[in-house]
């Protein structure tokens, strides 16, 4: 797995060796192609996101208590291409790589992959072939992107009790909208997730619903950079009931025409059936 990641960000780092050249007046990627943005026919868009969560507090029944550290690392790419004559539909390909510890470990010992008997699992866990569309002709910067995700693993939980990923199907559409202030200094943006999981009764996640809305508040203090907060919710309905609310900030820079890079850090404030953690995320994209 650690081959695959390092060539995927070595073909992406050398591609942008080569293309940098253009016109400089232009506005930067992270101002013109938000998550509401369709690419043109024949573009490319690679992301690689990350994702640290580690958590040493829980909420069970509206009991908050103590816990051991447990941590869970997901590396996720995200790989679309324009399709259409009219710039109306992209087409992907999402995977995820995944690597938990538990035990009190240290939250860095995700990076280690060392798939220690009794307190940590990793690997390649779900595919999802996706579609990325334009639902309203009038209203451009409104996107729906709809994706089947398919399990790869048949083991939730091992017999130690280290988690890895579901095992339930999941149908996922997400609502993108983004509004640029008159200014050009401030952008909102909004999205709204939804998922419908099935297909295996042995899944905590198995015949639930998931609305997940988050708002992006963005502020450009230059044509290459943007500082931003945001709020996310998430409730899960069904057979198992979830729910947590977290806070968070971060910012993007165009380290080159066509690579940026992307930070964020969020808190979980509140929840029930849930860890009470914190999460850490860098992410790569390239858009040619």
């Amino acid at each position: 797995m650690k081959k695959i990641i390092v060539i995927i960000v070595f073909t992406i780092i050398t591609y942008n060796g080569f293309s940098q050249e253009g016109d400089t007046a232009q506005k930067s990627n992270i101002q013109t192609y938000t998550p509401s943005k369709l690419l043109k026919k024949g573009q490319w868009d690679i992301k690689w996101f990350n994702n640290l969560y580690t958590e040493t507090q829980k909420r069970e029944n509206g009991v908050k208590s103590d816990k051991d550290r447990e941590t869970y690392f997901t590396s996720s790419f995200d790989i679309f291409t324009g399709v259409s004559e009219n710039n109306k539909l992209n087409v992907g390909l999402l995977f995820d790589i995944r690597s938990n510890v538990i035990g009190d470990r240290s939250a860095f010992d995700v990076f280690s992959f060392d798939g220690e008997k009794g307190t940590a699992r990793s690997g390649l866990t779900s595919v999802a072939p996706v579609v990325k569309f334009n639902p309203l002709k009038s209203v451009s910067n409104f996107t729906v992107q709809s994706a089947f995700h398919i399990p790869l693993i048949s083991e939730e939980t091992d017999a130690s009790g280290v988690f890895l990923d579901q095992t339930a199907y999941t149908f996922q559409n997400r609502f993108f909208y983004d509004y640029t202030l008159p200014s050009g200094n401030w952008q909102l943006f909004t999205e709204l997730n939804t998922e419908y999981n099935f297909g295996d009764d042995k899944s905590f996640a198995n015949n639930t619903f998931v609305l997940a809305p988050g708002v992006f508040m963005s502020y450009f203090p230059s044509d290459k950079s943007t500082i931003l907060g945001f709020v996310q919710h998430f409730q899960r309905i069904g057979d198992f009931d979830q729910d947590f609310t977290a806070l968070g900030f971060g910012g993007k820079y165009q380290l080159t025409k066509t690579l940026n890079l992307e930070a964020l850090y969020s808190k979980f404030v509140r929840g029930d059936n849930t860890g009470l953690g914190q999460s850490f995320n860098i992410g790569l994209r390239a858009l040619f």
